[in-house]
């Protein structure tokens, strides 16, 4: 594959990998290259390989055959979904870890030239290998601007949310999302040339989401990316590599372009598979009605040939998942089924909010968003009375609540199946579509019959998720619903949001999700809850967050 543009050189080069296990073959002989700007998403269905795929570009594992080669001081730097940050460092000492090798680069010079200082055998081999070597070391180790060092830090620590008072906090105090932005910060601040991002978004917040965006795309660098959020994929991606069915496609476009172009191959792939099946029942009925005519022998036995080296024309797997979810019809509750009166919640001594005024009325389908620990969450505790709280909060007639947050999955019982968990709540025509809601979460086949206890995080999100769609309550609070969905997933359960006759709180970072959901607006920081008549995308061009230009102020 040539580069279409001169000034690009190839960084990494994939040829010929294959991975399998178990007798199945995951891929087979895929061979592609990563240029030094390209910002590739890497798409597929869930199970298609995507995370083995970046986890062999990374090193991280090993392919069955083939190889991944870069050049030699390429570096690769990895984000997985799951890592765990090692204690005993602030966040600030932890993000300067991303210079770490500098500080072991500048050790190694100064050794080198001590041993230059020392030796006298000016004329051999050894002592010019030296003197290269400290030249080239030297060169690369000036080169780089460290007097800025302090300052990227801090920018970049605060482009991903955190505040300067968060700086000099140990990172033990930090959650596993927040624990994870410190990686990314250290990550960022490496400067490679190779970003490998796997759901990078998962644990940001609306405005972090925008900076890293931002960053991405002036970086200048290459990203390879996997990601549910259709707009981050977007705004960031200037091609797409779909893994499927063992193979890739490789579009130099990003997603939305590349779902049309993909929509136009497997139409020609369709046509192209009618005609050649149309033309092979036509020779097996010549084959069938010449067979024993002596005049005919020679054509029939051609045709026979001909049939048996044939290669059969191959339609990609569609999704055909894609299920309109109805939620049962919702019974009917009061006017106003949340209504706060100054409603405000601190946990020793540490203030979340205050004055919280807000009234929902019924069919109201709002979202709450904001950095990540301003209180979205905290204020849906106190409407679902887990949380004492300031203030009047009250429950409108007959109101009954379906809530879903990531905790969800842990309350699953462990010893059934997926199909029984299901079968267990669905009630009326729904019953019928139970395989086809379970193909739509990627529960299809075999998957249906696994034990609860056998399932990963992630899939006891989904089916915690599906479980909630099928109980018939008027409001629904889901916090954060679309971290471990895929896009096909995320649309069908969007479509049924959307289709609800109830009232919806939806707690997410997800842009895209929330456009055409959520016609109301509750924004939380710095200690209040703000109200803002509108849907997301009028929202954030309201706070201009485009620009980002706060960020770049003090906080903390």
């Amino acid at each position: 594959m040539q580069s279409n543009n001169d000034n690009f050189s190839d960084m990494v080069s994939i040829d010929g990998l294959a991975v399998e296990f178990g007798g199945t073959t995951l891929f087979s002989d895929i061979s592609f290259v990563i240029n030094d700007k390209d910002r590739i998403a890497l798409m597929g269905k869930n199970g298609a390989g995507k995370s083995t795929l970046l986890k062999i570009l990374a090193g991280v594992r090993q392919p069955t055959r083939g190889k991944v080669s870069a050049p030699k001081d390429t570096v690769i730097a990895y984000l997985p979904q799951h890592l765990m940050t090692e204690d005993g460092r602030t966040v600030f000492e932890e993000a300067s870890q991303a210079f770490a090798h500098l500080h072991k680069m500048e050790q190694e010079i100064e050794e080198l030239n001590r041993q230059l200082a020392e030796r006298t055998d000016y004329e051999s081999d050894e002592y010019m290998a030296l003197i290269e070597e400290v030249a080239t070391k030297s060169e690369k180790f000036y080169a780089i601007d460290m007097t800025h060092f302090e300052e990227d830090v801090e920018k970049t620590l605060l482009g991903l949310g955190f505040k300067r008072s968060d700086f000099d906090r140990q990172t033990s105090e930090f959650s596993g999302g927040w624990r994870m932005r410190i990686e990314l910060a250290k990550m960022l601040l490496q400067d490679p040339d190779v970003l490998l991002l796997d759901e990078p978004t998962n644990h940001l917040d609306i405005e972090s989401i925008g900076w890293l965006e931002d960053f991405l795309v002036s970086n200048g660098k290459a990203v390879v990316v996997i990601s549910h959020d259709r707009k981050f994929v977007d705004n960031i991606t200037t091609r797409t590599i779909e893994v499927t069915m063992g193979r890739i496609y490789d579009y130099k476009v990003n997603y939305t372009q590349y779902l049309q172009l993909r929509a136009e191959r497997r139409a020609q792939q369709l046509k192209q598979w009618e005609e050649q099946q149309k033309m092979i029942q036509e020779t097996k009925d010549f084959i069938e009605r010449f067979k024993g005519t002596y005049s005919k022998t020679l054509q029939v036995q051609s045709r026979v040939k001909m049939l048996e080296k044939l290669e059969l024309v191959e339609v990609d797997e569609e999704d055909t998942s894609a299920l309109r979810l109805k939620f049962p019809p919702s019974p009917r509750s009061g006017q106003y089924p949340v209504m706060m009166d100054s409603v405000g919640k601190a946990f020793d001594q540490k203030r979340i909010f205050s004055g919280v005024n807000l009234t929902i009325h019924r069919g109201d389908k709002v979202a709450f968003v904001g950095r990540n620990g301003e209180g979205k969450s905290t204020l849906v505790k106190c409407i679902m009375k887990e949380l004492e709280h300031e203030g009047n909060l009250q429950l409108g007639h007959n109101v009954q609540i379906g809530y879903f947050a990531q905790n969800q999955a842990s309350l699953l019982d462990e010893n059934l199946t997926v199909f029984q968990t299901i079968d267990d709540v669905a009630k009326g025509e729904i019953r019928n579509k139970i395989r086809d809601l379970l193909g739509a979460f990627m529960f299809g086949g075999e998957e249906s019959s696994k034990k609860v206890k056998v399932l990963s995080g992630g899939e006891r999100t989904r089916l915690a998720l599906m479980k909630l769609l099928l109980e018939p309550v008027n409001l629904l609070i889901l916090d954060e619903p679309t971290n471990h969905l895929d896009l096909k997933t995320k649309d069908i359960l969007k479509q049924a949001l959307q289709d609800f006759d109830g009232t919806l709180i939806c707690v997410s970072h997800d842009r895209d999700f929330l456009d055409g959901l959520a016609t109301k607006v509750y924004e939380f920081g710095d200690g209040r809850v703000r109200e803002h008549l509108c849907g997301v995308y009028e929202f954030l061009d309201t706070k201009k967050m485009e620009s980002l230009r706060e960020l770049e102020s003090p906080r903390g």
